[in-house]
């Protein structure tokens, strides 16, 4: 696991520039969190390489950038490459020659034989970047899923790269501004999927998405998409079972090999627990597990995981805080998070991360099994909107909709008058992407009609969803629930969820896999029968079918359970002073881009208890937060405060 940058100029004959070795060691330096242990620089004509290392795998000699025996070809990867022992062999058969036994060093012998289609034959969670010295060529490419971030932007007549935009800032040839559309979409989504950054000028390359450099030409194409097409004999319910249980196994197996401590991340749900059983099953010695605990008991789930640990014979540890410990450090966000990411669930998962790096430095866990196995209510939900539009308009207005107005607000994780008003928000729309989207995420375009200034709202695209529209069009899944699967996977995966764990866990340099993000278990859970997956109510059905024998009874039962922090109530307490500050009328009016006013609205009916806008107001400080660090003052270089607790 490392930080990776560099930049590759248009014209690749370009001479070297003097002090590039100097200028892409500072730019290492803005990400050393995500890779303490050594730093690796390349500098040559038109091109340059930098590194930081968290050592993994090869201690001693894996250092990186990794080359060809000739030294044509130089590679630097983030991440890690699980099947590169089956390829090492493969590739010495055909005359390779290894200097090292880490991973990395497969790629640039793997590009000599096959070129860009290597990527086809790697398994593996990654972003990495290899120069071709013959070609003068930049090859960039990210892992199918997007568990390692990379960013891209065409400055000064270079292309330049990095895991994390702050270290793009970190070059003079980049100035940036917000992205109007980005925001845009940030507002609806609760992050900006790709290929858009916040910034304007700098882009993410997309999941199982490369990108070229040639000649001065920038080329991208995606790689690589999962299919929903159904095979004409069916599996019964115990081979499909047996099958995935095999293919979880295998996947767990590679996930385990690392030259450091590892352990898993567990919470008690059905996706950790799996992946705990898997790693006891193919282990010699004892499995270490970890999770926090609240005081908060409707944010707490620790007497699952205590008893998934009891039951498996884990080396079990949890570290129990309070959700006020939590809340005491959403005013750091912004100096870490360099591009916005409205998920509360960001600080419990920096806190396990923190915790569990005290032990070990990699860690697996279950991130997702809801994507892939159809985990989400929100895929009930469809269902149940089927049913709801057939009730004629005028009762729902004139009947439902007040009805749910009059329910008392609650600031319980995930209420029943929470989830009803946004179900309600959502069938305002017969367009069931932005339906699906309401549901996940924050301000509807309504909402933000009357959020954007005339002026921000003349700036952006007003079809936020016209993207998601696109890949759900794509997808060719028979049923509705699959393409909104297809959609999560490509969108809140990839942007959300594995953004919030890369972040989380590479502020405290750690390293977090995922053995559910495997290709053969996506493309074997997308070949099976939709009823496989989502039965009647019951969620995730084959997969809670194939760990049963595993796990304790209870996993497979109990409702799921987000991992929250009480929102709600920091902004009615703890966080007010901090929101009434950073939302301030004055504040507001400095950038122009949201109404003061109608802030200030949501703001007092929070406070007051008429409504939960909870989603809306932390969207709006966590966008705040990040603005006044990266925007007020774009040059900053500090990490973080919070990977020195």
């Amino acid at each position: 696991m490392c930080g990776i940058t560099g930049w590759a100029y248009l014209d690749a004959n370009a001479p070297a520039e003097d002090g590039a070795a100097e200028l892409v060691r500072s730019m290492c330096a803005r990400m050393v969190h995500r890779g303490p242990d050594s730093e690796g620089v390349m500098t040559a004509q038109g091109v340059a390489l930098g590194m930081r290392r968290l050592a993994i795998i090869d201690l001693q000699t894996g250092e990186q950038p990794a080359v060809s025996e000739d030294g044509r070809v130089s590679v630097i990867l983030n991440g890690e490459i699980y099947n590169y022992r089956e390829l090492r062999s493969e590739l010495e058969a055909r005359g390779h020659t290894f200097r090292s036994a880490s991973d990395t060093e497969v790629l640039p012998h793997l590009y000599e034989e096959f070129g860009t289609a290597m990527l086809d034959r790697l398994n593996g969670m990654f972003a990495f970047a290899l120069w071709d010295s013959r070609k003068r060529k930049l090859f960039l490419a990210r892992d199918p899923f997007g568990e390692k971030p990379l960013y891209w932007g065409v400055f000064g007549g270079k292309l330049l790269f990095a895991s994390e935009p702050k270290v793009l800032l970190a070059h003079p040839s980049v100035t940036t501004s917000v992205n109007p559309d980005a925001l845009r979409q940030y507002l609806a989504f609760d992050y900006v999927p790709a290929p858009h950054s916040i910034y304007e000028g700098i882009s993410k390359l997309p999941a199982a998405h490369a990108l070229t450099l040639e000649d001065g030409k920038v080329e991208t194409w995606a790689y690589w998409d999962v299919s929903y097409r159904k095979p004409a004999t069916s599996p019964t319910e115990d081979e499909a079972s047996e099958r995935l249980r095999e293919l979880l196994a295998d996947s767990v197996r590679m996930r385990l090999v690392a030259d450091v401590p590892l352990g898993v991340l567990l919470s008690g749900g059905v996706d950790s627990s799996a992946v705990a059983a898997l790693a006891v099953g193919a282990s010699a010695g004892t499995v270490k597990t970890f999770s926090i605990s609240f005081a908060e008991k409707s944010f707490d789930e620790s007497a699952y995981a205590r008893g998934v640990a009891d039951f498996l014979g884990t080396d079990h540890h949890e570290e129990r805080l309070s959700a006020n410990l939590a809340a005491d450090l959403v005013g750091e966000i912004g100096s870490w998070m360099d591009e916005p990411l409205s998920d509360p669930s960001l600080i419990p998962t920096y806190l396990l991360c923190r915790f569990t790096r005290q032990h070990v430095t990699v860690a697996l866990g279950g991130d997702g099994g809801d994507e892939i196995f159809a985990g989400y209510p929100m895929y009930f939900g469809h269902r149940v909107a089927r049913a709801y539009s057939r009730v004629p308009r005028s009762l729902r207005r004139l009947v439902v909709e007040p009805a749910i107005r009059r329910l008392p607000v609650k600031t319980k994780n995930l209420s029943f008058d929470f989830k009803a008003r946004r179900f309600v928000e959502g069938m305002r729309t017969d367009d069931l992407v932005a339906r699906h989207h309401i549901w996940f995420g924050s301000f509807a375009p309504r909402e933000q009609e009357r959020l954007l200034t005339a002026d921000a709202r003349r700036a952006g695209a007003t079809d936020v969803y016209a993207q998601a529209r696109a890949l759900f069009d794509s997808c060719d899944a028979p049923e509705l629930f699959e393409r909104m699967q297809y959609l999560d996977t490509k969108l809140y995966l990839a942007e959300d969820i594995l953004a919030k764990v890369d972040r989380a866990s590479m502020s405290v340099s750690l390293e977090v896999r995922a053995p559910f993000l495997d290709r053969r278990v996506v493309e074997y859970a997308a070949s099976l029968p939709a009823d496989f997956k989502l039965r009647g109510r019951t969620t995730k059905y084959i997969l809670k079918r194939a760990i049963d024998p595993l796990v304790p009874p209870f996993v497979t039962r109990r409702p799921k359970k987000g991992f929250g922090v009480p929102v709600a109530e920091w902004l009615k307490g703890r966080l007010r002073p901090l929101a009434r500050d950073l939302l301030s009328p004055a504040r507001l009016a400095r950038h122009g881009l949201f109404d003061p006013a109608y802030v200030a609205r949501l703001q007092d009916e929070h406070e007051r208890g008429r409504a939960n806008h909870r989603k809306l107001l932390w969207t709006l400080l966590v966008f705040e937060l990040w603005h006044e660090s990266f925007v007020e003052t774009p040059r900053r270089i500090e990490h973080s405060a919070l990977s020195s607790q």
